[in-house]
């Protein structure tokens, strides 16, 4: 498979050794000063970019009819215009917050456990996000996910960022050096608390599961999300 990133920092490096190492090209890397891109060579590409580029890199592959698995944060304003671009041009496009596998599957548990809690109102919520410093945006797309995942079966009416009033849920974000990303929800009562945590020990398995993705995604068209890919639904 051909394979193009878009955005070649960290993440990107990550996905071209992982691709790799699965026997894929990458055939172009393509960041904001790149002008001519030959999309005849491109099975599938795959964006880590700026929140800046990403709609405009979803957009091209799109109008240029190569499927494209987006994993950068902070353009989501731009959402429904990429998937209404991509239903128009029978297109094929993922955005996901966090490809992990096992990130994914921690949201499938952080929804079941808001399930299972929406009754009992003597517990309140509050997550946390811990990210290293060279992070852009706060709270995380992953974060924001989760939090959600906690909305759609309980009474918080949203989330705010640090400190929250009793209708919002409160998402602390924490910035230290090289912690590739750990996420906490946690239930607190008088008398106990409950808390599930996702640890990320390196960057490898938001890289896999992007590959994964973009190999899961040729061939069809539509808009999916991780939860079609690793048969969630």
């Amino acid at each position: 498979m051909n394979i193009a990133l878009f955005g070649y920092g960290r993440m990107g490096k990550m996905i071209e050794e992982v691709a790799i190492n699965r026997n894929h090209t990458i055939v172009a890397k393509i960041d904001a000063n790149t002008e001519n891109i030959d999309f005849s060579k491109i099975d599938v590409a795959i964006d880590f970019s700026l929140p800046s580029a990403a709609f405009g890199n979803i957009e091209k592959c799109i109008n240029n009819n190569v499927p494209i698995i987006s994993g950068t944060t902070g353009w989501l304003d731009k959402y429904n215009d990429a998937v209404a671009l991509c239903n128009e041009k029978k297109g094929a496009f993922i955005y996901a917050s966090n490809f992990s596998l096992g990130v994914n599957i921690f949201f499938e548990l952080n929804s079941y456990l808001a399930k299972m809690m929406k009754t009992l109102d003597q517990y309140a919520v509050t997550m946390e996000e811990i990210h290293h410093t060279k992070k852009l945006d706060a709270p995380s797309g992953t974060a924001i996910t989760l939090a959600e995942g906690v909305l759609e079966h309980s009474k918080y009416k949203g989330w705010q960022l640090d400190k929250a009033d009793e209708n919002h849920i409160p998402i602390v974000a924490k910035r230290i050096p090289e912690v590739p990303g750990t996420h906490t929800i946690s239930y607190n009562s008088n008398v106990d608390s409950i808390d599930i945590t996702h640890t990320a020990h390196n960057r490898e398995g938001f890289a896999l599961g992007a590959v994964i993705a973009a190999e899961w995604i040729v061939g069809k068209t539509g808009v999916f999300t991780m939860k079609d890919v690793l048969e969630l639904n």
